[in-house]
C-alpha cells in the first residue's frame, strides 16, 4: 500500500472514532507533508484535524460548491474545493453563519502528488463552534443597520458577564503582546506586498505566486503593518482572509488582534464579528480586548444592542471581564446616549469588585456633556476624589470644551481655578491651546484672544497653530480687519505665519467676495518665503467660481504645473460645480473626465447634481451617456443616479428610454428603490397605462420595498385621474398591509372629488370615518362642498349626518349653505335636523336657528 493511501486510512480511522461515516464516492489523496501538518499542530481539532476557512466572501460569490453524495446514508454535506483563486480575494473569508455555535470544518488536504493544497470544507455543524454553543447574534446583510435597542432598558442580561468576574483570581498566562514598530511600514517586504495588493485588479497567477512567496517570509509584526497600511479596511480584511487560506502559512495571534483593531475604527462590524469567530475556530486565546474591538465596531455602525450582546457571548465563552472591557461597554452606552444604563453598569462593576479608573469617569463625563447635562458632569468631577479616583486634565478639558461651545466663559475660568486649588493640576500650554481651539471652533475669536493674552502673561508662548486658529475664526466670520491685526501681531512677536495662516486669510477674502485681494495675498506668500499649497489655490479657485469666474479658475488649474502645485479631488470638484452653477454643463463633463483620468473619482452626490442639471435642460440622453461613462470608468454610481436619469426621461415624456434605464439598473448589479419605482409608476399612470403601473407596484411590493407617502400620493392621483377606482382599492389594500398610511382613504376621497367622481367618494366614506381624525373631517367637508356645487344638497346633508354620527362637527358656515339649499329644494325637515345637530352640541344658538328657518 502506498504511503499516501496509508495516511488516508489512518485519517478515516481517527475520524470514525468521533463521527463515523462511510466514504462512499469520495477519494481524497493526502501528501505526506500535509499529514504532518495535521498531526503536528495543536490548533487543529482532533475530530477532523483541519483548518477552517470561511465559506462566503465579501463579494457575495463564495467558493464553488458541489453536492457529493450522502455520507453514511445521512444528510448530504457540502464538499467545497477552494483553490488559490485570484487575489481579487474571491472565495473565502466570511463565515456562512455567525455566532451560531457551529460552523464549517475545513482542512488542508494537499494537492494530489504534493505541492499547493486545496481547501476541503465540510459544511454543517462541526466541532469548531463556540464553547457557549448558543445563538447570540442574528446575521444582517448590511454592515450596520439601525440600532434596534427596543425595550432593552429593562433587560440587563448583558450585565451578567460581570458575575463571572473573580476578584481573587490569580494571574494567568497570556499570549505575548507584540507592538508593531513604526519602521515596519518602511520595510521593503511590506512595501512590496502593499504594491502588489494595490494591483489586485490586474492580478495574474504569477503575481499571486509572488505574493504567496513573500507572505511566508513575513514576520507577524510585518503582516500587521500590511493590514494597517491599507487605505480601505475592506481590502485589509480580504487580504487577511486570503492569507489565512494559504498553504504553509498561519496567522500569528497578534495578527488577529491587529485585524480587529483596524476593523474597530470602521463600521465593518460583521467582518469584526467573523474574525472573532475565526479566532475561536483556530483555538486562539481571546482576551476581553478582542471582544472590545467588536463592540466598538458595532457601536460605530449605530447598533448598540448587538454591541452589548457581545458581552453575553463573552460570558458564554467563559471569558472573564476586566476593567478594559467594562470601559468599552460604558463607552458604547455613552455614545448611544444611554446614560442611565451606563450608570447602572458602573454600579454593577463596583458590586463585583471592578474598580473604575479615571478613564471610566472621563467617559461618563463626556456622556453627560453629550446629553447637555453639564452640571452633572461638573458634579461628577467634584465627587471623583471621594470615590478614590482623582480627575485628570482630560476630565476638565472635556467639560471646558462644552462650556466654550455655549460661551460660558466665567464657568470655564471657575474650572481652571478648581483644577489648581483642589487637584493641584497646574495650567500649562496645552490647557490654553485647548481652550483657544475650543473657542475658535465655535467662532468666538475675541474670547480666544483673551485666553491667549492670559497665557502669555503667565509666560507661556502660544505657537502659530493657536494664532492660526484665531485668524481662521475671524476669517470665517468675515471680520478680515481683526484677522489682519492678529497676523501683524504674529510678525511683531517673531511668530512667522505659515501656509495654514495665509490660506485661512485667502479663504476669508474669498468668502466676502474680495477675490482680487486673495490673489494678491497668494503672490505675497512667495515674498515671505511661504509657498502656497494645493489647499491655498483651491480656496482661491473656490472664490473665483463663487463669483462666476469659473473659466479663470479652470485656466489657473491648467497652469498648476508651472506654479508647482497639484490639484486634488476637492480642486476638481470646486471647478466642476462652478461650471454646473453657471450652466456650462459640457465644460463640467470635461472636468469630470479629466478628474477620472487623474485618478480622482467624483462622488455619487456630485454625479447626481450634474445629472439633474442636464435633465433640467432637457438633455436626459446626455445625462444617461454621462452616467454610463462614469460607471464604465469605475465611479461609484448608485441607484439615486439612475433614478435621476429615469426622472429626466419621464419629464421629456420619453417613457421607453425611462424603462430602458430602469432595466439597466439590474444590469449594473444594483437594485431600484421605492423612489425609482414611484417614478416609473407615475410615468406609466400619466400615459394611462394603468395595468403596467399596477404590475410595477406589485413588483415593488414583492421585492420587499415599502411604499412611501409619495408613492401613495402618486398611485392615488393617477388611478383616480383615469377612474380606475376598483383597481386602486385593491392595490391600496395591498400597500397598506406592507406600510400603514392613515390618510390613504382621505386622499382617495379628495382626489375623487377633484375629478368629479363623487358617488365613488361617498362609497368610501365609511373607511374615511373609521379613525375620525381631523384629516378625515377635512375630506368629508370637501365632499360636502363638492356635492353642494353640483346642486345635490341632500347628499351633502347625508355626509354631514354621518360626520355627526362619528362625533365630528362639520364647518358651520358650510352647513348653513347646505341648510339654505335644502330649504329651497323643499327639504325643510332635513334642514331643521342639520341645524338642530349644531344646537345640541352648543355650536349654534336657538335664535340663530330660527333666523335661518325664517
Amino acid at each position: 500500500m502506498c504511503r499516501t493511501r496509508k495516511n488516508l486510512v489512518i485519517f478515516c480511522k481517527l475520524s470514525s472514532l468521533i463521527r463515523p461515516f462511510s466514504c462512499e464516492g469520495v477519494c481524497a489523496h493526502f501528501s505526506t507533508r500535509s499529514w504532518q501538518n495535521f498531526s503536528g499542530n495543536s490548533c487543529f481539532d482532533a475530530n477532523v484535524g483541519t483548518q477552517l476557512v470561511d465559506k462566503d466572501d465579501f463579494d457575495g460569490r463564495g467558493d464553488g460548491c458541489e453536492k457529493v453524495g450522502k455520507l453514511g446514508g445521512g444528510e448530504c454535506k457540502d464538499l467545497i474545493f477552494s483553490g488559490s483563486g485570484s487575489f481579487g480575494f474571491e472565495g473565502g473569508g466570511d463565515d456562512k453563519d455567525d455566532f451560531d455555535g457551529g460552523g464549517d470544518g475545513c482542512g488542508r488536504v494537499g494537492k494530489m502528488g504534493g505541492g499547493e493544497s486545496k481547501d476541503l470544507i465540510f459544511s454543517g455543524r462541526g466541532s469548531f463552534g463556540f464553547e457557549g454553543g448558543d445563538d447570540v447574534f442574528e446575521d444582517s446583510e448590511d454592515e450596520g443597520g439601525e440600532d434596534g435597542d427596543g425595550d432593552d432598558d429593562n433587560d440587563d442580561d448583558e450585565f451578567r458577564v460581570l458575575e463571572t468576574y473573580d476578584r481573587n483570581r490569580k494571574g494567568r498566562g497570556d499570549i505575548s503582546r507584540v507592538e508593531v514598530r513604526e519602521d515596519e511600514s518602511r520595510n521593503p517586504l511590506v512595501k512590496e506586498i502593499c504594491r502588489l495588493i494595490d494591483r489586485r485588479s490586474a492580478w495574474t497567477p504569477k503575481l499571486e505566486g509572488e505574493l504567496r512567496h513573500l507572505l511566508r517570509s513575513l514576520k507577524p509584526q510585518q503582516v500587521c503593518a500590511v493590514l494597517r497600511a491599507q487605505a480601505d479596511e475592506r481590502v485589509a480584511l480580504k487580504f487577511f482572509y486570503w492569507a489565512d487560506r494559504q498553504w504553509r502559512y498561519r496567522h500569528d495571534p497578534i495578527v488577529y488582534y491587529a485585524m480587529l483593531e483596524v476593523l474597530s475604527k470602521t463600521k465593518l462590524c460583521q467582518g469584526a464579528k467573523r474574525v472573532l469567530r475565526l479566532m475561536t475556530r483556530r483555538r486562539i486565546m481571546r482576551r476581553p480586548e478582542a471582544f472590545g474591538y467588536v463592540m466598538v465596531s458595532f457601536s460605530r455602525a449605530d447598533n448598540t444592542r448587538k454591541a452589548m450582546q457581545v458581552l453575553t457571548f463573552m460570558q458564554k465563552s467563559g471569558i472573564e471581564p476586566d476593567l478594559g472591557i467594562c470601559n468599552t461597554a460604558i463607552y458604547v452606552l455613552v455614545k448611544a446616549k444611554r446614560m442611565d444604563k451606563a450608570l447602572r453598569f458602573l454600579e454593577r462593576m463596583q458590586l463585583v469588585g471592578i474598580t473604575p479608573s479615571v478613564v471610566t469617569y472621563n467617559c461618563l463625563i463626556k456622556g453627560y456633556c453629550d446629553v447637555q447635562r453639564i452640571e452633572d458632569a461638573i458634579e461628577l468631577i467634584s465627587e471623583m476624589a471621594s470615590k478614590g479616583c482623582s480627575p485628570d486634565k482630560v476630565s476638565y478639558y472635556t467639560v471646558m470644551g462644552f462650556l466654550c461651545k455655549d460661551k460660558r466663559i466665567e464657568e470655564v475660568k471657575g474650572l481652571l481655578e478648581q483644577m489648581t486649588r483642589e487637584h493641584k493640576l497646574l495650567h500649562d500650554q496645552v490647557t490654553y491651546n485647548t481652550l483657544i481651539h475650543a473657542l475658535t471652533k465655535h467662532g468666538y475669536g475675541d474670547e480666544a484672544i483673551s485666553f491667549l493674552r492670559e497665557a502669555e502673561a503667565q509666560g507661556f508662548c502660544i505657537d502659530k497653530v493657536g494664532y492660526s486658529a484665531i485668524v481662521h475664526s475671524f476669517c470665517q466670520a468675515g471680520n478680515m480687519d481683526r484677522a489682519k491685526e492678529v497676523v501683524n501681531e504674529m510678525f511683531s512677536k517673531s511668530c512667522i505665519p505659515d501656509v495654514v495662516t495665509y490660506t485661512a486669510v485667502v479663504n476669508g477674502f474669498c468668502r466676502i467676495g474680495k477675490v482680487d485681494q486673495a490673489k494678491q495675498l497668494i503672490q505675497q506668500m512667495h515674498k515671505h518665503g511661504c509657498k502656497p499649497n494645493t489647499v491655498s489655490y483651491t480656496a482661491l479657485l473656490n472664490g473665483l467660481c463663487r463669483n462666476g469666474n469659473t473659466t479663470e479658475a479652470r485656466e489657473m488649474m491648467n497652469m498648476s504645473e508651472e506654479e508647482w502645485w497639484t490639484p486634488n479631488a476637492i480642486t476638481y470638484s470646486v471647478v466642476l460645480h462652478g461650471f454646473r452653477r453657471e450652466g456650462k454643463l459640457s465644460e463640467a463633463c470635461d472636468v469630470v473626465s479629466e478628474m477620472i483620468g487623474k485618478g480622482f473619482y467624483p462622488t455619487p452626490v456630485e454625479i447626481n447634481l450634474l445629472i439633474q442639471s442636464l435633465c433640467k435642460e432637457g438633455r436626459a440622453d446626455l445625462a444617461k451617456l454621462f452616467m454610463d461613462e462614469c460607471l464604465k470608468k469605475g465611479c461609484a454610481v448608485n441607484v439615486v443616479n439612475f433614478t435621476s436619469v429615469i426622472h429626466g426621461f419621464c419629464q421629456k415624456d420619453d417613457l421607453d428610454a425611462a424603462l430602458s434605464a430602469f432595466d439597466d439598473i439590474y444590469l449594473s448589479n444594483k437594485h431600484p428603490d421605492a423612489i425609482t419605482y414611484t417614478t416609473i409608476i407615475d410615468a406609466l399612470g400619466k400615459r394611462g397605462r394603468i395595468e403596467e403601473a399596477t404590475e410595477m407596484a406589485y413588483k415593488m411590493l414583492h421585492r420587499g420595498l415599502l411604499p412611501t407617502p409619495v408613492t401613495y400620493r402618486t398611485v392615488i392621483h393617477r388611478f383616480c385621474q383615469h377612474g380606475r377606482v376598483d383597481d386602486l382599492l385593491k392595490l391600496i389594500e395591498k400597500m397598506l398591509s406592507r406600510q400603514a398610511c392613515k390618510t390613504a382613504y382621505s386622499q382617495i376621497v379628495d382626489k375623487l372629488c377633484t375629478f368629479g367622481n363623487l358617488d365613488e367618494a361617498y362609497k368610501l366614506l365609511g373607511k374615511v370615518l373609521r379613525t375620525a381624525s381631523v384629516v378625515d373631517a377635512k375630506s368629508c367637508q370637501i365632499l360636502i362642498e363638492s356635492y353642494l356645487k353640483k346642486g345635490n344638497a341632500l347628499a351633502s346633508y347625508k355626509v354631514a349626518c354621518r360626520m355627526f354620527g362619528r362625533n365630528l362637527v362639520p364647518d358651520l358656515k358650510l352647513c348653513e349653505k347646505v341648510c339654505k339649499r335644502l330649504m329651497l329644494d323643499g327639504k325643510v325637515k332635513e334642514a331643521d335636523n342639520l341645524m338642530l345637530c349644531f344646537v345640541e352640541r352648543g355650536r349654534m344658538s336657538p335664535e340663530r336657528m330660527q333666523d335661518l328657518q325664517a
